[in-house]
């Protein structure tokens, strides 16, 4: 036991090097790197709608919501909603290096199909399983990636679209549809945690960044989090969208984004790098980053930038 003890601490200790390493070497970007192409990995099955994802030794864990029966818009609100419901299936998929489909985890329950940004912390992933509408309701799963098995931690009051597990203060950090109200809670030293029941505003705090929609997030260490996300902007009402994607880290003591870098990739499709899933860990040279933007027949983007 004590060996198994002194094994996760040193983990531990080289996940948070890990950590560290990143979030010093985004903050060294600027809009004059270069992100070079270094492949291009075709996922051999249907991803439906990507949202979320880490990276696990070689492995790739990406969160999809497969919709069934597209949500219905309502003439005018009915009890606080926008829209009905809609029908689908959540999923967390484990991927091989070379796109290949190893395990499908379906996830969710009932009209709570719509899984979002995930996080890693060493031990389990965690995924937020929302209704596909603003104002809504969600379950936080914790997974198993080994045995490919999820458990139900807790329920909230609104649709969570990402989820944080910051280790150092055992908290988890959710983000809201659009990511405009950011939630924390605390956990026990039971894993439960012991805010599920408080209300909304209890446990918010506005996002005073606006320039992008957080999509995925990730624990960076040091009580910060990298996210990805994107934002559609017009020259004139009328006009074709523009839509442009990014990076940021936020401090989870305030809220307050501290870094922000626009990411001007895009795929073939037109859709920013950043439109979903990503991951990105450190290289010898810099920084080595993941994308899966596009929907049903998705590629796997990878990129390195020279950053030290």
């Amino acid at each position: 036991m004590r060996a198994l003890l002194v094994m996760a601490a040193l983990l531990a200790q080289g996940a948070a090097a890990a950590d560290e390493l990143v979030a010093d070497r985004v903050q060294k970007l600027t809009r004059g790197v270069r992100w070079q192409p270094v492949a291009e990995i075709p996922i051999a099955f249907r991803t439906h709608h990507p949202q979320g994802m880490v990276k696990i030794g070689d492995a790739f864990y990406v969160s999809s919501v497969e919709i069934t029966k597209a949500t219905t818009r309502y003439p005018e609100p009915r009890d606080g909603f926008d829209r009905d419901t809609g029908e689908g299936v959540g999923h967390l998929f484990k991927i091989d290096a070379k796109g290949k489909l190893l395990t499908d985890l379906k996830i969710g329950q009932g009209s709570v199909y719509h899984p979002g940004g995930i996080d890693y912390d060493g031990r389990h992933i965690w995924v937020p399983v929302a209704e596909y509408r603003p104002n809504s309701r969600a379950i936080i799963y914790r997974v198993d990636p080994q045995k490919m098995t999820a458990s139900e931690v807790f329920r909230f009051a609104d649709h969570v679209g990402g989820i944080v597990h910051n280790t150092d203060d055992h908290t988890l950090h959710g983000v809201s549809w659009g990511s405009r109200r950011l939630y924390k809670w605390q956990l026990g030293r039971d894993g439960s945690v012991t805010t599920a029941g408080a209300s909304r505003e209890a446990v918010r705090a506005s996002n005073r960044s606006h320039y992008i929609d957080y999509q995925d997030c990730h624990y960076i260490g040091a009580r910060r989090m990298l996210c990805s996300g994107l934002n559609n902007y017009r020259v004139k009402p009328d006009a074709p969208a523009f839509a442009l994607g990014g990076l940021e880290i936020v401090d989870l003591r305030n809220e307050q984004a501290i870094f922000q870098i626009p990411i001007e990739l895009w795929s073939p499709s037109g859709k920013p790098m950043t439109q979903n899933p990503f991951w990105v860990e450190a290289t010898d040279a810099g920084l080595r980053a993941y994308f899966m933007p596009d929907d049903d027949k998705s590629t796997l983007f990878v990129f390195e930038a020279a950053v030290k």
